[in-house]
């Protein structure tokens, strides 16, 4: 096989950075790029593993131990544009949006596509744990990792399927120990740096004040009426910012037994309450899917769907609809089903495809009170 002309994306952290030299190791044309976005580290004493100036010294360090030249493209404004306002807006109209998914959608899969163009490169490499394969027909298909624990097929879900053809993900057959052990074996000093978690843009977790604090956007901090399952007011909310459907933990509330965020209704500023069983959905409707095949799949397609980053998935039907949504009824009922959030559907192994979800459908109750066999649209 002859050498490719590879862009790689680094992001400062240890697993981009052994995807880049692994391809350099094996004699590719590698040249790597680091995207300076929109995030909080703008300062070298950030403790965090990526958007900070030490990650963007770790990528050139990397780029000078394998011989290849680095550049840093600014990507603020894209990033600010197509990532962080929608999450603000998302947050603001009681939906918790997925933003590492948009992120890999319109910069790491989108703004670097474009750029492989300029820089006349025939792949994009990333350290995404993931798999990426021709199949026997000419098609190509998103697969799960090796290393299941550290799968990010569900963050990869809304890239363009045109993509697929022209990406390398280098670390997808590896764990993640063997990554370290690489990168220790190639002398670079990231090798035992700490992983970033949660949002990178929100280091303490604070979604609600960073909002507030960023962009001086007071939507969703208004204090409401914390309601039941009737529309009955049982106590004040801080504001929507703080809450997400199947949260449990900070709503001051004493109750006689743990309840839950069911519902947020931000034209009303309430957030519905209620216990755990109350959170079960039998199905849910999504916004338009992002197909990784050249063409959606039939009415009735068995998959198993995951409903947010760490959910194990479960076994669903799949019901396309009018505007490129689909309906996803579920075997057995799941718990939280969250607006924003993204649905994520795989046949075996294989990551065919995923969208946002626009609501979830409440199971139908017969006059006796007992579950119907439909769902009812919320």
């Amino acid at each position: 096989m002859s050498p490719w002309r590879v862009l790689a994306a680094m992001s400062g952290g240890v697993d981009s950075a052994v995807a880049a030299a692994l391809l350099a190791e094996q004699g590719h044309d590698v040249t790597g790029v680091t995207l300076k976005l929109a995030c909080y580290g703008k300062t070298p004493t950030s403790p965090r593993a990526c958007c900070t100036l030490d990650a963007m010294d770790d990528a050139r360090k990397v780029a000078i131990r394998m011989s290849f030249p680095h550049h840093v493209v600014d990507a603020e404004e894209v990033f600010r544009e197509r990532v962080l306002l929608p999450w603000v807006d998302g947050y603001a109209s009681g939906r918790t949006l997925y933003p590492c998914a948009a992120c890999n959608q319109h910069l790491k899969f989108g703004d670097l596509v474009a750029r492989m163009e300029l820089a006349a490169a025939d792949r994009l490499a990333t350290g995404h744990y993931a798999g990426v394969r021709e199949e026997a027909d000419g098609t190509w298909g998103l697969y799960r990792a090796a290393d299941a624990a550290k799968d990010q097929t569900y963050a990869l879900a809304l890239i363009p399927y045109a993509v697929l053809a022209r990406v390398l993900f280098p670390l997808g057959a590896l764990a993640k120990p063997e990554v370290r052990a690489h990168a220790k074996r190639l002398g670079l000093t990231c090798w035992d740096k700490l992983e970033s978690q949660d949002l990178c843009f929100v280091p303490d977790g604070d979604y609600a004040g960073y909002i507030t604090r960023t962009f001086g956007d007071a939507r969703g901090a208004t204090p409401g009426a914390f309601v039941d399952e009737r529309g009955i007011r049982i106590g004040t909310h801080r504001g929507i910012l703080h809450y997400t459907v199947g949260q449990r933990k900070g709503l001051g509330l004493a109750m006689h037994e743990r309840w839950y965020v069911l519902a947020i209704d931000a034209a009303a500023n309430a957030v519905t309450l209620g216990p755990r069983r109350s959170l079960e959905r039998t199905a849910l409707v999504t916004e338009r899917v992002n197909w990784l095949l050249p063409h959606p799949v039939p009415a009735g397609t068995r998959a198993h769907v995951r409903i947010r980053y760490n959910h194990a998935g479960a076994p669903a039907t799949l019901w396309p609809g009018e505007g490129g949504a689909v309906e996803v009824r579920f075997d057995e009922p799941q718990l939280a089903v969250t607006p924003g959030q993204l649905a994520v559907f795989y046949v075996g192994e294989r990551c065919v495809g995923g969208a946002a979800i626009a609501r979830s459908l409440e199971p139908a109750r017969a006059p006796d009170g007992a579950a119907g066999a439909t769902p009812a649209r919320a």
